[in-house]
């Protein structure tokens, strides 16, 4: 696109971080013409402002272009923190309105890098109304399906982290970045400047920021999030992933004497050498990057989700890893299943737990909630849903990830309604009978095809791809 006309020439202040993230000379700046106005007759604000574009070598607190990033081409959303703390004002307000525009009209992804403090004093409420501007802006960009890719510098706070870097679609954190709602000034007596809740460690370890790196680090993250997830480079229609060759369909007529298989089943699904979710996605994707929490304050370690590329088409994943599933991981996974409706992604799910986590502090977190909220989410994904069980596929907190009409089978995997152990304490019966009620429940692959709870068995991808 073509820059407006007195367009400003590359800052002479203080490098921003958006600079460590665009490619050398590839920015063509835009929206220069927008002026910033004294909406609360500010005394002295106009000096203030000639003052800071000075400073910073811009003429506002973000600088709004289409750049590449690693050789793709994005949207860019730059805060200049030399220019007043980077705080926002009406004319970034409506700088960053216009760079959604941009990017809806083009096609092209959003990468907000920020470094603020927040909304600016000098302009009053008109300023704190910029929040809604931008939330907005942001909702317009998601009903077009254009993804919008932040990165927390330091700092970011206030209005900029709750309206525009918050309500990304995949959030980048820089290490020990001062990041929260609360600026140094506006925090409670006696809160310690230095907690972790405060800084990017603590937003990524409760689950609000999907990945720490360092500013040398940072072109690559975001260029491969822009590769997988821009309109121009995720692919076309969402087709249903493609399992690996050959799926194959068990014959025999199945319902007969399940016999001692359906044990061995299970010990061979709790094997440690068998082929778990990170052997899966590594041999099935080329490249991935994934998120991090539920965006209600956790994170499951127990669970993978994230979006791949395989054959230049873009699917979304969610991977169990052998773990119980905690309410964090069904949430993430949840989430997961709306960004990739609103990319038009295919997902697969790989699914392998002993079962949905149960402690006290499950209950406590909402597990039933949030099965039950997943389960309505696979039952209503507008997108193909692609599910393969790789490993134990024990009760509910197995089948919320489970397609209803496109679920396979892995070799050495199995579905079951409760595991072995568990049924025999339900039932009452000795605990040496656990063998013989995995049979009776009727959890082999060759009982789960005849009746069509399966559609065949899938080996796993041949060999890493990475």
């Amino acid at each position: 696109m073509t820059a407006d006309p007195g367009a400003a020439t590359e800052p002479a202040g203080p490098r921003a971080l958006y600079h460590a993230i665009a490619d050398p000379g590839s920015m063509d700046r835009f929206g220069e013409r927008i002026e910033a106005g004294n909406p609360s007759g500010w005394p002295g604000y106009e000096d203030q402002l000639r003052r800071a574009r000075h400073a910073a070598g811009a003429r506002h607190a973000v600088t709004t272009g289409v750049a590449a990033v690693g050789g793709e081409p994005c949207v860019i959303v730059g805060f200049e923190f030399a220019f007043m703390g980077g705080s926002m004002g009406v004319a970034e307000g409506a700088r960053i309105a216009r760079a959604f525009s941009v990017a809806m009209a083009t096609g092209l992804p959003v990468v907000s890098v920020a470094a603020s403090g927040g909304s600016r004093m000098q302009e009053g409420t008109s300023a704190l109304v910029q929040m809604q501007a931008v939330a907005a802006a942001i909702a317009a960009a998601r009903r077009a399906g254009i993804p919008h890719i932040a990165v927390a510098g330091d700092p970011t706070t206030g209005g900029v982290w709750a309206s525009l870097v918050a309500a990304a679609d995949v959030l980048i954190g820089v290490p020990a970045a001062r990041v929260s709602f609360s600026g140094s000034r506006t925090r409670p007596a006696g809160a310690d400047p230095g907690s972790a809740e405060f800084l990017a460690d603590g937003q990524w370890a409760h689950g609000f920021v999907d990945v720490l790196s360092p500013p040398g680090g940072l072109r690559a993250a975001v260029a491969t999030l822009v590769r997988l997830l821009s309109p121009r480079s995720r692919g076309g229609s969402a087709e249903p992933v493609a399992l690996p060759d050959p799926p194959t369909a068990l014959t025999g007529s199945g319902g007969g004497d399940p016999g001692p298989d359906a044990w061995a089943q299970v010990t061979g699904a709790r094997s440690a050498s068998r082929d778990r979710a990170a052997r899966w996605l590594a041999g099935y994707f080329e490249e991935t990057s994934e998120i991090r929490g539920d965006r209600c304050g956790a994170v499951d370690p127990g669970l993978r989700c994230g979006f791949g590329r395989r054959g230049g088409t873009t699917a979304g994943y969610i991977a169990q890893t052998g773990r119980p599933t905690t309410p964090a991981g069904f949430r993430t996974a949840a989430r997961l299943l709306a960004l990739a409706t609103r990319f038009g992604r295919p997902v697969l799910t790989l699914i392998d737990t002993p079962g949905a986590a149960a402690a006290p502090a499950d209950e406590a977190a909402g597990a039933g909630p949030a099965i039950a909220e997943l389960f309505i989410a696979v039952a209503s994904c507008p997108v193909p849903v692609t599910s393969v069980i790789i490993g134990e596929g024990v009760s509910g907190g197995a089948l919320a990830l489970a397609s209803p009409g496109n679920l396979w089978l892995a070799h050495g995997g199995y579905l079951a309604v409760t595991a072995p152990e568990l049924a025999t304490s339900i039932l009452k019966l000795p605990a040496d009978e656990a063998p013989q009620v995995a049979g009776r429940l009727r959890l082999t692959p060759a009982e789960l095809l005849h009746r069509g709870i399966i559609r065949g068995i899938v080996p796993p991808p041949a060999a890493s791809r990475g």
